[in-house]
């Protein structure tokens, strides 16, 4: 039954089928042949999304479409731009500053790399930034939105492992997510420098004063979330719910970007993308409940477990294998997949979980513009008008970068540990 399981799971994500389809059939299959209860069926798709911290993932999901379509990004672009000032290089610094700060907004990978690259990629070009590399680096910057708080992808963590609270993941995923953006600042200011891509002139920049007013109402949304969780004014969901109204506010009556039609279009897209994600994780129920009522979990984890028990040695293992899976599929469908298998293993290891949940997460990340399936990639070549394959020149070197920064925290625990410590979470 276990092999029925995975293999008709893989089968048909081979076959083309959708993952929340072929999660949700290789799962009730196996429910019916083992005779597991077909009414379990049923009351795992209601039980895997009906718990309280998902209800924080659409409203974020929202929040982040809210700010994106408000034109927030422009305004901190200005900013920025403004800060940094003209130098070689200066325009790449920009895009994989602007995305960071975004990401506390949005937590969304995609929706960041969107924003950024519909404002960043034409000044790129007039600059001398080639196309192809440009699309790269604001694909690769818009990953580091699934580290920095609030993080969708951290918050689907803790639904899956309770025993990890949402406020000590977003702490924990600062220090680790700053990481992985100056990772990225190094090939981007050494390319530029290298090919003589970038303005000197001095004339470009902008008084700061002037689009340090624009941008901050755009500035303060993460000091209002992030300010809220610590000081307990208000839960994850109940900050996510805050931002939506912030972000409202910021685009109806301060920047008169979002007028009623705008507005529907957010509500369509934003409820179309969590209901995909909802979707996935209402039939990933359906699959894990058979998983471990079978015991194939643990049989697969036990199998780990005897190949070495050399920590080093497995984690570097589980590494490579969560970094080959981010290629793959994304963040969500990884949790739901891999870690019914990996927490045993962490468990037996010793390990903090919430330390793994980072690293868990940065492979993830840079998954997230690595070909194949690399959904920022995606996202920014479309909008650059160039195909995927001429990326994979740049992309490589930012996998390398970020690659050097998850072997940082991955060799120093307290990178991520620290934080939450601090806080006292």
């Amino acid at each position: 039954m276990s092999a029925v399981l995975f293999g008709g799971f893989l089968l048909l994500l081979v076959a083309g089928v959708p993952l929340a389809t072929a999660l949700g059939i290789s799962g009730a299959v196996v429910i019916l042949l083992a005779d597991l209860g077909s009414m379990s069926i049923a009351s795992n798709v209601y039980s895997s999304i009906a718990k309280y911290p998902l209800l924080a993932l659409p409203v974020f999901i929202l929040a982040g479409m809210i700010f994106e379509r408000a034109g927030v990004a422009a305004k901190l672009v200005a900013f920025v731009a403004a800060l940094i000032g003209p130098r070689r290089g200066a325009q790449g610094a920009v895009a994989i500053i602007v995305c960071m700060f975004l990401g506390g907004i949005s937590g969304s990978g995609p929706a960041d790399a969107a924003a950024v690259a519909m404002v960043m990629l034409p000044s790129m070009t007039r600059q001398g930034y080639p196309p192809a590399f440009s699309a790269s680096i604001i694909a690769a910057a818009g990953s580091t939105a699934i580290l920095i708080p609030p993080s969708i992808a951290f918050v689907i963590f803790t639904v899956l492992v309770p025993q990890v609270s949402v406020p000590a993941l977003f702490a924990a995923g600062v220090i680790p997510g700053m990481l992985a953006g100056i990772s990225l600042l190094v090939p981007a200011v050494l390319f530029a420098r290298k090919y003589g891509w970038g303005s000197t002139d001095d004339a470009e920049r902008q008084g700061l004063l002037t689009v340090l007013k624009d941008a901050s109402w755009g500035i303060a949304a993460p000091i209002i979330i992030l300010g809220g969780l610590r000081t307990g004014a208000f839960t994850p969901t109940e900050a996510a719910v805050v931002a939506v109204f912030y972000g409202l506010f910021v685009g109806i009556v301060v920047y008169r970007t979002l007028d009623l039609h705008r507005l529907y279009r957010v509500l369509v897209d934003s409820a179309e993308i969590s209901a995909v994600v909802m979707l996935i994780i209402a039939c990933a129920g359906i699959f894990a409940h058979a998983g471990s009522t079978l015991g194939a979990f643990d049989a697969m984890a036990k199998g780990l477990l005897g190949i070495t028990q050399e920590p080093h040695l497995m984690l570097m293992m589980i590494m490579v294998l969560l970094l080959v899976a981010g290629m793959l599929l994304d963040a969500a469908s990884i949790f739901l997949i891999f870690l019914p298998i990996l927490t045993p293993i962490v468990n037996a290891m010793g390990w903090d979980m919430t330390w793994f949940a980072v690293l868990m997460t940065m492979n993830m990340a840079i998954g997230q513009f690595t070909p194949p399936m690399a959904v920022n990639l995606l996202v920014t070549t479309r909008i650059a008008g160039v195909g995927i394959e001429s990326t994979v020149r740049w992309v490589l070197w930012m996998v390398f970068s970020m690659l050097c920064a998850l072997g940082l925290v991955a060799a120093f625990p307290q990178l991520a540990l620290w934080l939450p410590a601090l806080l006292g979470y």
